[in-house]
C-alpha cells in the first residue's frame, strides 16, 4: 500500500525527513509548503511539487499523511487544522508547548479519529539503546544513578530557536529528546520529584542549557544536563550500579564497562595524594575488577516511518504513545517550575 506525504515547513529537519523518505518504500512525498520563498524554491529544485499555501495542502485527496516541521508554536494550530481536514499528522518535537495545548490536539485526534503521533526520532539513538540494553542485562548490578548529557560550545542556533515566543530554548530543543529516553528506561517507575537549574550564558531570553536532577520511587536519582558552552564535554552517558560502572563519552559509542570480579580486597593498599594518604579514593586492584567492551546495539531510524504506515494499515500500535508525550511535556514543565521558583517540585505523573 502507497502512502503520499506532505510536508508542511521545508527547513533542516524536514530536509533530514526528505533524505530519509528517498530510501523508504511505499512512501512518497506528494508536496511541500514553506511561507519562505527560498524554501519553497529549495524544494522545487528537488522536483518536488509545491502546493499554492497550506489549504491547498490540505486540500489535497491523494495524500493520508501531514509532516509539521515549522518552529515549535505553529505545530499545535496546523496539526489541528490538519486532523479536522482529514489527516493523519506527525509533528516534530517537541509536539507543542504546553500540556494544555498537547491535551487538546489529543482531543482532536480523539474527535476525528486521525491518527497523531511525535517524531521522537532519537529512541533510535544507539547510545540510548546501548544504555538500555546494559540495564536489561543488569550488568552493573543494583542501579542507583544515570547521567545523561549533551554539551556543545555554539551557543544557541541564530534562528527561532532563540525567541521564546516561538518555542525556543533548550528545554523544549534537547530537553524533550534526553527526557523522553530517561522516561523510558523507568516507564513503569513514578518520578517522585524534580529539581533543576537553567543557564542564559549567550541568550537571556531563553534557556541556553539546564540541568535537572530527577528522583525516582525505586531510589535511582537521574541527572540530566544540555549545555550549549562547553568547551570540554563530559560523557554523553555514565551510568552506577552497586557492581560496576558504564561510560559512553559520545555518539560515536566510545566507552566502557568496568565490573567487579568478585575478589573481596581486604588489604587496601593506601594511594598518595597532594597533601595525604587515603585508602577510600585508592584504586582498586587489577584482579579485583575487570573490563568489558559496550554491548553496542544497531538500529535504524526508519523504523518510525515503517511503524506510522503500519499504524495507518491497522497492522501495529504505535511505539510512540501520546500518553508518553504527554509524561515528557509535564516534566519539561516541572523543569521550568523549579527552575523559576528554585524549588523541588513534587511530580506525580
Amino acid at each position: 500500500m502507497k502512502h503520499k506525504i506532505a510536508m508542511v515547513g521545508f527547513g533542516g529537519m524536514a530536509g533530514w525527513h526528505y533524505e530519509e523518505i528517498q530510501t523508504i518504500e511505499d512512501l512518497e512525498i506528494a508536496g511541500i509548503w514553506d511561507i519562505r520563498e527560498e524554501r519553497r524554491a529549495c524544494a522545487a529544485e528537488k522536483g518536488l511539487h509545491v502546493y499554492e499555501g497550506l489549504d491547498d495542502l490540505l486540500a489535497d485527496p491523494s495524500t493520508d499523511l501531514v509532516l509539521i516541521a515549522t518552529p515549535n508554536d505553529v505545530h499545535r494550530p496546523v496539526a489541528i487544522e490538519a486532523m479536522k481536514s482529514g489527516k493523519n499528522v506527525i509533528s516534530e518535537k517537541p509536539a507543542t508547548l504546553s500540556s494544555e495545548d498537547l491535551q487538546e490536539m489529543i482531543c482532536v485526534s480523539e474527535e476525528t479519529g486521525r491518527f497523531l503521533t511525535v517524531h521522537q526520532n532519537r529512541r533510535w539513538d544507539e547510545d540510548y539503546l546501548t544504555v538500555k540494553k546494559i540495564l536489561e542485562e543488569g550488568k552493573l548490578g543494583e542501579l542507583f544513578r544515570v547521567e545523561s548529557r549533551v554539551h556543545g560550545s555554539r551557543g544557541i542556533p541564530g534562528d527561532w530557536r532563540q525567541e521564546r515566543e516561538h518555542g525556543g530554548g533548550m528545554i523544549l530543543d534537547w530537553g524533550v529528546h534526553l527526557l523522553d529516553q530517561l522516561l523510558l528506561l523507568f516507564e513503569d517507575v513514578s518520578l517522585r520529584s524534580v529539581y533543576a537549574t537553567v543557564t542564559h550564558v549567550t541568550n537571556q531570553l531563553v534557556d541556553d542549557g539546564f540541568c535537572a536532577e530527577l528522583t525516582f520511587e525505586n531510589g535511582v536519582i537521574a541527572l540530566v544536563e544540555v549545555g550549549t558552552s562547553n568547551f570540554v564535554s563530559l560523557p554523553r552517558w555514565y551510568v552506577l550500579g552497586t557492581d560496576g560502572t558504564a561510560v559512553i563519552e559520545d555518539w560515536s559509542l566510545n566507552g566502557r564497562i568496568v565490573r567487579a570480579s568478585g575478589v573481596d580486597e581486604k588489604d587496601v593498599t593506601p594511594v598518595i595524594t597532594a597533601a595525604g594518604l587515603t585508602k577510600t579514593m585508592a584504586p582498586r586492584r587489577d584482579d579485583s575488577i575487570f573490563t568489558e567492551e559496550l554491548p553496542v546495539v544497531k538500529s535504524d531510524v526508519r523504523e518510525f516511518y515503517y511503524n506510522v504506515m503500519a499504524v495507518l494499515e491497522g497492522r501495529e500500535e504505535s511505539l510512540i504513545r501520546l500518553p508518553q508525550v504527554m509524561r515528557v511535556m509535564k516534566l519539561m514543565e516541572a523543569i521550568e517550575r523549579s527552575a523559576e521558583t528554585g524549588a523541588v517540585v513534587r511530580f506525580e505523573y
